[in-house]
């Protein structure tokens, strides 16, 4: 094939290179000499977006007049175009000037190429393929700033966000469709993602947490919305105290990630109860989380949650040489799921409670003996903080009780009291901090925590939202997804799945496509 004359590809340009003397005039002249420099980044950004627009469309146009001559020249000397389609047929005749919108970061183009048809068949345009232009209307680079924009705030602000930066080319619903759209490969991606090993000194640390988010009634969950559909208030206005709307869905977080042992002490978690002394030691930091991956869901249960975070916790260490360290608040439910998976995968993991969790009940009980914020409460909540920290919970619960007993305390003064020593003595088991401080590992659910504030809390919990269950579930994976640092590498293993099943080619059920 000859190379393309070169005279023709800078006159296809002639329009775009107009538009730019024309701006370059504009600020070169008199009225531009008297503009504020806002002025001037106003001016520049609405002409330069303009500009920009015109270059990718001079750029399309030539690819369809090079087309059309591609056609030509093979024709005249004898060639048979040969265009077949994903079902394997040829389309032997061909027709040019088939155009299509394409809504991109710049404004919105027309895309000009020729179709190869046949009778009774689905056209078929091979510049389609090449330019991997989308099944809808909006391009991948406007896709992918909906879902960046989406994911940071409301799909309003999403919205005001990509008109100011280009033009009237998305409304609200659509970007909704585009969020769903882009996170049907990220389980995918994950399956494919092989984590880099770590010694077998490293702590392999799992935490897992619930959260709720209000969802629209067909969004909810069977027992939920059979919930909310009977539920009958004492108040026409409020919730009475106790009442529950039965609104939310929960959704399960979980995540991995490792951490170096660093050995401590009780003391390095909690000071004494008369305090530290200015001579004493400087308290030894705990173990800090790196590598952390996190995956959460509300449609999926929470043993299929869980059991993504053991498939991640055994790509990253699969002859389980490593120690294995879950953290829990508690829920029974949950520690059932957590031991039901690590008994059917035959792996020893350690559970442990939240330290936090643990302290806010043995708080609870330090209330019914002394008055909240006095100096009393605090170092008899330290006292007994510092016995569980020695892996002596029975000896604690048996002390708070005796001590409930000679005080007299009964009826509701008590209640707080009782609570504490149900949860110690209901999870004995998961309260060796003894054995956990000695070996370096963390004893928070820190990581799960702040998930669970920042994944969930900042954007699907924001003020007035009902979430349809899809867009939550887009959402919540996107802003895992961001969380872990994979973004941009997903984006380009989505763009090459999305290419793949807009443009299957005849042969491709003989392989399957990997990372």
């Amino acid at each position: 094939m000859k190379p393309y004359d070169t005279f023709d590809a800078i006159d296809s340009f002639a329009a775009s290179a107009s538009a730019f003397e024309c701006l370059t005039g504009t600020l070169a002249g008199p009225q531009a000499a008297a503009l504020t420099h806002h002025e001037l980044e106003e001016l520049v950004e609405v002409r330069g977006r303009e500009l920009l627009r015109r270059l990718l469309q001079d750029h399309f146009d030539l690819r369809a007049l090079r087309e059309r001559e591609q056609i030509q020249e093979r024709l005249l000397a004898g060639n048979t175009e040969v265009v077949r389609g994903a079902d394997g047929r040829i389309r032997p005749h061909h027709e040019a000037g088939h155009s299509r919108k394409l809504a991109c970061l710049f404004g919105t183009v027309t895309v000009t190429r020729t179709a190869w048809r046949q009778k009774g068949l689905i056209n078929v345009h091979p510049a389609d393929i090449s330019l991997s232009l989308p099944a809808g209307r909006h391009s991948f680079g406007l896709r992918r700033l909906a879902v960046i924009e989406a994911v940071r705030g409301s799909y309003d602000q999403a919205r005001a966000a990509i008109e100011d930066r280009c033009g009237k080319v998305l409304g609200k619903r659509q970007a909704e469709g585009l969020v769903v759209a882009a996170a049907v490969d990220i389980d995918d991606f994950y399956r494919c993602m092989i984590p880099l090993p770590s010694t077998a000194t490293t702590v392999l640390v799992m935490q897992v947490d619930g959260k709720g988010v209000v969802m629209r009634p067909e969004a909810l969950r069977p027992a939920t919305l059979k919930a909310h559909l009977n539920s009958q208030h004492a108040l026409r206005t409020r919730l009475a105290p106790g009442e529950k709307p039965h609104r939310k869905r929960m959704a399960t977080l979980a995540c991995v990630f490792d951490a170096d042992p660093a050995p401590r002490r009780p003391h390095d978690v909690i000071a004494p109860p008369e305090g530290r002394s200015t001579l004493a030691r400087t308290p030894r930091s705990g173990p800090r989380a790196h590598r952390k991956w996190l995956t959460a869901s509300l449609v999926h249960p929470p043993e299929q949650v869980i059991a993504a975070a053991f498939d991640q916790a055994a790509a990253r260490d699969r002859d389980h040489l490593r120690d294995w360290v879950v953290l829990v608040d508690g829920a029974r439910h949950q520690l059932g799921l957590i031991q039901a998976e690590a008994g059917r995968r035959g792996i020893k993991v350690h559970i442990l409670l939240d330290f936090v969790h643990v302290s806010e009940y043995i708080w609870d009980a330090a209330h019914c003996f002394h008055k909240p914020g006095t100096a009393a409460a605090e170092a008899w909540v330290a006292g007994h903080l510092t016995t569980i920290l020695h892996g002596q919970a029975a000896r604690a619960a048996t002390e708070i009780t005796t001590q409930a007993d000679r005080t007299g305390l009964h009826g509701t003064r008590r209640e707080g009291v009782d609570t504490c020593v149900r949860y110690l003595t209901g999870h004995l088991g998961q309260l060796r901090y003894d054995t956990a401080l000695a070996a370096g590992w963390p004893i928070a659910t820190g990581a799960i925590e702040g998930a669970c504030r920042h994944i969930v809390g900042d954007r699907l919990d924001i003020t007035g939202s009902r979430w349809g269950l899809q867009g939550a579930e887009a959402i919540l994976k996107l802003r895992a997804l961001k969380d872990n640092g994979d973004f941009n590498t997903y984006w380009a293993f989505h763009l090459t799945r999305e290419h793949k099943r807009l443009y299957p080619t005849p042969d491709q059920h003989n392989y399957n496509l990997t990372a």
